[in-house]
């Protein structure tokens, strides 16, 4: 009688291993913890405090909170309020008027005796209205203009405002002053009158280095403008000499360039309720405080001979000097 052998079928049910995938990530993700774990361990303390407050800084939300219908309650609402939480409050007509702006880092001069920093006309709408203004002074290149995230500069050569050694205002620069006066007023931003000479020494009974020369320069053009109505709170004078060239000193070209006057009109400004706007600012009367201000700041340029008591005499241009 013929035996059958039973053949025993193979097992094909792969079932009882698929804990192990379930196993292995498991073990991933507590290896991934440990990991993380060791790491906040042995990381230096001061970085890790540096750390926490800034995720802190970033999540941290206002006290008040906005219902649905935009009252702010305080602890009520699901929407934080979407009013900035920031040390001052920005205005003007700038595009992004929730921008607060880094330090002034660039540029000659910082706005730093600011505690508070208030976003003024777009510098972009200004640069344009100028290019319309001093249209001639630009193509003939006694005026240029420069612009960068802070500043917006005005360049205009000592030769188109000031005589060869002299700091008194020509009728050619008080012209160029009454054609931005009216785009200068137009806004609050901070000004900041420059001077600049080139290095050629100075030294005469009424500048005795480039530093004065450059320091009156700046300041006959500012007096012209807070005269003519820009606040006085606003403007700044800064002098440079000869140490901050725009150009190289060695040829007469270079020399030119850097003999200029910079009115830099800065993106911050000055608040609104700090100063007002004075009188003689307005339209009406600026024509009538041109020529008052003319005819006040008319002066000789003739050589005067004076007697001194001792006998001497003194040779100058100054009408003060002449008793």
């Amino acid at each position: 009688m013929a035996r059958f052998k039973q053949f025993k079928q193979p097992d094909n049910n792969d079932s009882s291993h698929r804990w192990l995938v379930s196993y292995a990530d498991y073990m991933t993700l507590m290896f991934a913890l440990f990991v993380v774990m060791y790491a906040m361990a042995i990381i230096e303390e001061e970085k890790f405090s540096v750390l926490s407050d800034t995720i802190s800084h970033v999540f941290k939300s206002n006290d008040k909170f906005v219902k649905a219908d935009g009252s702010g309650v305080s602890g009520e609402g699901v929407l934080n309020s979407n009013e900035p939480n920031v040390d001052s409050n920005l205005h003007g007509i700038s595009i992004v008027n929730e921008e607060k702006g880094p330090e002034l880092v660039d540029g000659r001069g910082e706005l730093n005796n600011l505690t508070q920093k208030y976003l003024g006309q777009p510098l972009d709408s200004l640069e344009e209205e100028l290019k319309t203004a001093i249209s001639d002074e630009l193509e003939s290149g006694q005026a240029r203009l420069e612009k960068d995230m802070n500043w917006l500069t005005i360049e205009l050569s000592s030769s188109l405002l000031f005589a060869s050694g002299s700091a008194v205002a020509t009728e050619r620069a008080r012209d160029v002053l009454q054609a931005l006066l009216p785009i200068l007023n137009s806004n609050r931003n901070y000004l900041r009158v420059r001077g600049y000479t080139d290095d050629l020494p100075i030294n005469n009974e009424v500048f005795r280095s480039n530093w004065h020369l450059s320091v009156a320069r700046a300041t006959e053009v500012l007096v012209w403008l807070e005269y003519l109505g820009v606040i006085s709170a606003r403007m700044a004078i800064e002098g440079y000499g000869q140490y901050s060239p725009f150009s190289d000193n060695d040829t007469e070209q270079g020399r030119q360039q850097n003999r200029k006057v910079v009115i830099a009109i800065s993106k911050y400004a000055l608040p609104e309720n700090d100063v007002a706007q004075p009188q003689n600012a307005t339209a009406k009367n600026t024509e009538l405080q041109i020529e008052k201000f003319k005819q006040q700041t008319q002066r000789d340029d003739t050589l005067k001979v004076i007697q001194l008591p001792n006998g001497g005499i003194r040779i100058t241009t100054r009408e003060q000097e002449q008793q």
